[in-house]
């Protein structure tokens, strides 16, 4: 990839790449084999294989977990109970809005972050690419536990997530919490 390749990117996204992914598509590689390449397609520059991951998000910030989970415990809580509804269709129009509420708030947890590496079975690795932790790396294992964790060279210590060069050094897999 090319400066100005880079520097178009960055506009067309509305964002300014954390430096040290920045500097790995300029130096080595826009991705492929390890991560998803970030190329210019038809609709504008964007990641392969990131076709669920919502444009309008980018910009903004990607949260820390511990900031919305409060709020997804409420979520829960207001989740419809057909005893709660007169009839089945009076329940069925509760669950869709809220249903609708729910995957709006899952979208906003990955806000400000893209999938570079695919596991397959809902698992994913992201990149955060805004906010206070832009240039991190996280796994999203919410296929199962409904958690986004950070990847950590060490768990025990408060689990400082990994830059993108720590992450490319030892892969996801070497990266997960004990006992994942």
């Amino acid at each position: 990839m090319t400066e100005a390749e880079a520097a178009e990117a960055e506009a067309q996204l509305g964002v300014v790449l954390p430096p040290e992914y920045r500097r790995h598509l300029l130096e080595v590689s826009a991705g492929g084999e390890t991560f998803v390449r970030l190329e210019r397609t038809a609709d504008g520059w964007w990641w392969t294989h990131n076709t669920a991951t919502r444009r309008d998000l980018l910009a903004l910030p990607f949260p820390h977990p511990d900031s919305y989970k409060e709020a997804d415990e409420a979520l829960a809580r207001r989740e419809p109970r057909i005893e709660d509804h007169p009839d089945d269709e009076a329940y069925a129009r509760a669950m869709t809005a809220w249903d609708d509420e729910a995957g709006e708030f899952e979208d906003r947890k990955t806000a400000g972050a893209v999938v570079i590496k695919e596991h397959g079975c809902g698992f994913a690795t992201l990149l955060a690419v805004t906010g206070p932790l832009a240039g991190t790396v996280w796994w999203d294992g919410r296929a199962t536990c409904d958690l986004i964790l950070p990847l950590s060279l060490n768990h025990a210590t408060g689990a400082r997530p990994v830059t993108f060069g720590e992450w490319l050094e030892h892969g996801s897999w070497n990266l997960l919490p004990p006992g994942w």
